[in-house]
């Protein structure tokens, strides 16, 4: 047996967390890309860990950078309690009936009004930055834009730090996410979005050591922040020495089997 890979300089181990820690946890709120998925597609592990939380009655929130089109049917198929998409800006859950229910974070006319701007910042990127390609999913986006910088193409550091200041001259707000860099316009975040999904389901309001946060990349680090119980997969390795804000704790595992871990010790199987 290969030995397990070594964690992050300076990263605690997700096994060391205590039952103390863990005995508030009400929810968790988790990334999609590479902390549920690989290749861009969930892993079996962590698609039994989201129904392990779910016979737990441990509500799952997803917020990710992808886009609406491309999360719907997720939003149906996973025993999820909603998925914000990008970036905060669509929440996508089942209504009583068992079909898709779509709310916005902006009002239609402030969206309209900032299609064309987004448009503009995406055609200035692809002019600007030589090999900039917008994302695959892009045709699914309702809210923002998307520049491809590893999940289909490949943009260095230098490309990726130039595609960032190109949408904040735009105007919007940039991140860097593991596979994509993603703008908007708007003050939503991943925690407004947390703080949004709690209130619309009716779970009060959000009470940061009752929910855990799991996630992969620097545009996870406004949840490392605001919750105190916050995890890195095991592939967050790739970003830690960008990373102004990490995780409380790193799983042994990658991706969704990382999530697994997470998963175990809050429904009681590892303990």
């Amino acid at each position: 047996m290969q030995p397990a890979p070594a964690l992050p300089p300076g990263a605690t181990p997700w096994r060391q967390v205590t039952a103390a820690e863990l005995a508030g946890v009400r929810g968790v709120f988790t990334d999609i890309d590479d902390t549920l998925t690989r290749d861009g597609a969930i892993e079996p592990e962590a698609l039994a860990a989201l129904q392990a939380l779910a016979r737990a009655n441990i509500p799952v929130m997803a917020i990710t950078g992808r886009p609406a089109g491309w999360s719907e049917p997720f939003a149906l198929a996973w025993p999820v309690a909603a998925i914000v998409a990008e970036n905060g800006g669509v929440m996508l859950r089942r209504d009583a009936a068992g079909g898709l229910r779509r709310d916005f974070a902006q009002p239609h006319d402030e969206r309209a009004a900032n299609l064309g701007r987004l448009r503009a910042c995406a055609e200035a990127v692809l002019r600007e930055v030589p090999g900039a390609t917008l994302a695959r999913d892009s045709a699914g986006r309702l809210t923002d834009i998307a520049v491809d910088h590893s999940e289909f193409a490949h943009l260095g550091a230098a490309q990726i730090e130039r595609v960032l200041a190109l949408m904040r001259a735009h105007g919007l707000v940039a991140t860097v996410s593991s596979i994509h860099v993603n703008g908007w316009i708007g003050q939503h975040t991943k925690w407004t979005a947390a703080q949004w999904a709690v209130a619309e389901l009716g779970l009060g309001g959000l009470v940061p050591h009752a929910w855990l946060y799991v996630g992969d990349s620097t545009n996870d680090q406004l949840m490392f922040e605001r919750l105190p119980l916050s995890v890195g997969v095991a592939n967050i390795a790739r970003f830690w020495a960008d990373l102004q804000i990490r995780p409380r704790y790193v799983t042994q595992a990658e991706r969704g089997q990382g999530f697994a871990e997470v998963a175990a010790r809050l429904t009681g199987l590892a303990r």
